[in-house]
Order: structure tokens, then sequence, then C-alpha cells
């Protein structure tokens, strides 16, 4: 672990330094499997194919680094103060993404969808309602793909963290570890149930309120997020796996599992459903308690850490309305990925720069100014700096 250095919350508890940089590796991930969706033409054929799996980590990463800030601060804390603490980590770049989404929406013409017939008043609407975190109703939204937040479709995720810190703070938090244990078995339960006797055989799920998809975001977050949190507590109690060289071990796993190539086919669909059972069930939280254990012992890797972590929230909120644009650019041109390497290249690396500007200007002063208004200038801040994209 190491000491967090932003100076706009000087009394935050110390990083996971390495759980900081292996949200950021998910998160380059994520960005990468999004620029892939302009070939596919359905989850069988998507080049890094597990790419969906990332937000199962960084809800499991959540709870477990919920549990680290929160659970020993339930006896002064009330929930009304732990919701505004989360309003204030979440919610700054929320309305970033909605606004930049908005802002992007006339030049992302595609035939997959038409924009130019989408009015402004349309426009302000999905706005207000992406920066308000409202789904759009069904049949609604003006994208037409059926996405709650049609301008900046990662969003879904933060509608189920909140939905997640709700239920922490509710009545989740007051669990014991057996009946915690006795939750998540159940949730997981239901998501291997899901992944491989759905329809999909995956479960790449939770971006629209079609019955079927909701369905499968909530036993994403259920299990996943209660499951950080029991390993959380599990691990405080002793068990470190020391690992030389964890972050790099762990990263490479990262990676590794999220760009596997589809199992199993068409006909096979449970077999793709029983890896995703895997990951979420025994992988991830295998790295989790790896990267917890494991501390960063030279300069780069810290600093690497330090960096991923940082930008991992931004760089998830920022990059889609782009996508958008890419998509858009590869379908009207009809380009093969080669041809469209330099766009995508560019797109990543001002993704990166966005992100890196939007926190340094926008993310942490907005948090600092909302944590003084909101909480009060001796107020402990909104836990550490860590999100689920």
């Amino acid at each position: 672990m190491t000491q967090p250095r932003t100076g706009a919350f000087p009394d935050t508890k110390p990083h996971y330094a390495i759980l900081d940089g292996l949200r950021g590796v998910a998160a380059l991930v994520v960005v990468c499997f999004h620029l892939f969706e302009a070939y596919a033409t359905s989850h069988l054929d998507q080049r890094i194919n597990h790419g969906y799996l990332a937000v199962d980590f960084f809800f499991l990463l959540s709870g477990f680094v919920i549990g680290y800030a929160y659970d020993d601060r339930w006896r002064r804390l009330t929930v009304g103060e732990f919701l505004k603490r989360r309003l204030v980590r979440l919610h700054p770049m929320i309305l970033f993404g909605a606004l930049l989404g908005g802002a992007m929406f006339y030049v992302q013409e595609c035939p997959v969808w038409d924009v130019a017939s989408v009015s402004l008043g349309a426009l302000a609407v999905a706005t207000l309602l992406n920066a308000l975190l409202l789904p759009a109703p069904v049949g609604c939204e003006i994208r037409g793909l059926g996405e709650m937040y049609p301008l900046n479709g990662p969003s879904w995720s933060l509608l189920f963290e909140y939905i997640a810190n709700l239920c922490y703070a509710l009545f989740i938090h007051r669990l014991s570890t057996r009946a915690l244990a006795a939750l998540v078995a159940a949730t997981g339960a239901g998501l291997a149930l899901y992944a491989t006797l759905g329809p999909l055989g995956d479960i790449c799920v939770g971006y629209s309120l079609t019955g079927m998809e909701f369905l499968g975001g909530i036993l994403r977050v259920l299990f996943a997020f209660p499951a950080g949190l029991l390993l959380y507590r599990l691990f405080r109690r002793g068990g470190a796996l020391r690992i030389r060289g964890a972050f790099w071990w762990s990263g490479l796993a990262v990676v590794a599992l999220l760009t596997v190539p589809r199992i199993g086919g068409a006909d096979a669909r449970w077999m793709n459903g029983i890896y995703d059972t895997l990951c979420a069930v025994a992988a991830f939280p295998l790295l989790v308690w790896i990267g917890a254990s494991g501390q960063t012992t030279d300069r780069f890797t810290g600093a690497l850490c330090r960096f991923l972590g940082a930008i991992s929230y931004p760089l998830y909120i920022v990059h889609y309305p782009f996508i958008y644009l890419y998509y858009g650019w590869v379908k009207r041109e009809q380009l093969t990925f080669g041809e469209s390497l330099p766009g995508a290249a560019a797109l990543v690396a001002g993704c990166l720069l966005l992100a890196w500007v939007s926190l340094k200007y926008y993310d942490i002063p907005i948090r600092k100014r909302l944590t003084e208004c909101l909480l009060g200038r001796s107020a402990r801040p909104a836990g550490p700096n860590h999100t689920t994209p």
C-alpha cells in the first residue's frame, strides 16, 4: 500500500497501489474492447472478446475497497453521509461524460444510427437524463440501440454501482461475514445459471432496460460487489499471497483473461458461460487477493500504478463518445482495422490525455469543493480514489 498524494483529500486512507494499477489496466482493455465493436457482427466474433468482464472486475474491486474504506466507520457514519460521499466521488465525472456525449452527438453520423433526425430538444432531454443518471425509457432513446444511456453507454455500470452502494449502506454492511457469504453464494449461483443457461452464453449485459438485460446487470453487481466486500473481510484476517512482481503478473493475467477469444461458438454457448462464471467467481477474486497482498518495490511500478489508478475512472467515462465517433467513421468509410489503425491509436492517446486533463482540472477541484460544501471542511473525504467503471 502507498500513501495517496492528492492534496485535495489529505486524510484519505492509504491506497492499495497494485489494485489501483490493475483497475487502470482493465480500463485500457475496455477501451480496446470497445474499439473492436466497430468490426464485430455479434458477441461471437468480437475481438478482445471478453473485455466486458472488466465491469465485473471493477464491481469486485469496488466492494473490496468500499469495505476497506468504510466498514470500520459505521458507528459514526450515517447512510446519508455515506451516500453524499459516493455522490461526490462518482457524479462529477458522470456529468462531464453526459455533457461530452451531448456535445459530440451530431458529429457521430453513422449508417447504423441517424443523428441528423434527432431534434435539439430531444438531445437536451437525453443529456439531462444522462447527467442525472436516469435511464432512457425503452424505445425512446435517441440513438435507437436500446441503450439506457445513448450519449455515453458505459454510464449504465455507474447506475448499478449506485444501486450496490445504496444496498451496502442500507443493509449489506450490517451483515455478518457468514450472512454475507450466503448472499455471495446465492447471487453467484444465479449469475452462473444466467451465464450458462441464458440465451447469450455470456454476461455482457446490463446496458439496456429490457427484462433479461437488466436482470443480468443486477446479478452481476449483486454478486461482484458483495464478493469484493467478503474478500476484504477475509483478507484483513490474514493470509496474504506474496508474489514477487505482483502487479506485472496480475496485470498480465487481467489482460489475458479479458482478451481470450469466444469459447464454444454458436452451438455451445454454455461453454462461454462457464468461462465467464469462472472468471467472475474464481479468477478475479484471486487476482484481487494477490494485488492486495503485494507491494510496489520500485519507483517506476509505483508511479505507473498511481497513474493508472488515477486516470482509470476518467478514462472509462470519457472514451465512449469517441468510440461512437470512431464507429461511425469506420462504418461510413467501410474501413478494415489496419486502415483505421492510426485513428484507433489517436483515439486511445487522446482519451488518455483527456482523462488526465479532466481529472486534474475538473474532477479533483470539483470534488474538493463539493466535499467542503456537502461534508464540511473538517470532514473526511469520500474514501480512496477508486470506482467501478
